[in-house]
């Protein structure tokens, strides 16, 4: 067996006690585990590209999931969390649906607490406590579907949060407990 690092097993650990959280219709049933998954993404702050396959022969790949944190990171502080796995599953089933081969362009992947509060301070859309400062949460386009199209889709599943912000053309989707909102 691998050996693991302190800080592997408290992201495990932690990942684990979350999904305890999240009733287990749903997120269990959204993918099966034989599935070969794969992203592609585009930061529209930093002008990053990544493709990956996150997901092969039944388990997350570390270093792929360490790219896309490393992607997602706040782009205000440099900071990186790690990323929801049942997020990047959602994305995936996203992309599935709608069968586009193009990459999320994210607007807002994981942001610090000191970045939240800014931007809080900035606007009144901001939420308090975030899923973006958890990395359980994103903000996201598709090259060649409208927002509205988007949106819908990502409803349609029925998993986490889907909020709608039309005058600035992003979806959120998050992995909280199923609701929608416009923003």
């Amino acid at each position: 067996m691998a050996s693991c690092s302190r800080r592997d097993f408290l992201r495990i650990g932690t990942g684990f006690l979350a999904s305890c959280l999240v009733p287990a219709t749903g997120w269990s049933a959204l993918l099966p585990d034989n599935t070969r998954r794969s992203l592609s993404l585009y930061n529209t702050h930093t002008g990053e590209r990544l493709g990956v396959c996150y997901f092969k022969n039944g388990a997350y790949c570390p270093g792929a999931l360490g790219q896309i944190n490393h992607i997602l990171r706040d782009h205000r502080t440099g900071d990186i969390q790690a990323i929801d796995s049942r997020l990047l599953d959602l994305l995936y089933s996203v992309n599935q649906r709608l069968g586009s081969g193009t990459p999320f362009h994210i607007i807002s992947g994981y942001r610090s607490p000191r970045t939240n509060a800014r931007l809080r301070r900035q606007s009144t859309g901001v939420a308090k406590f975030s899923y973006h400062m958890l990395g359980r949460a994103i903000d996201i386009r598709l090259p060649g579907y409208d927002t509205h199209q988007l949106r819908q889709t990502c409803l349609d599943l029925k998993l986490g949060g889907v909020g709608y912000y039309s005058r600035s053309d992003f979806v959120h989707v998050d992995t909280g407990a199923f609701r929608a909102w416009n923003g």
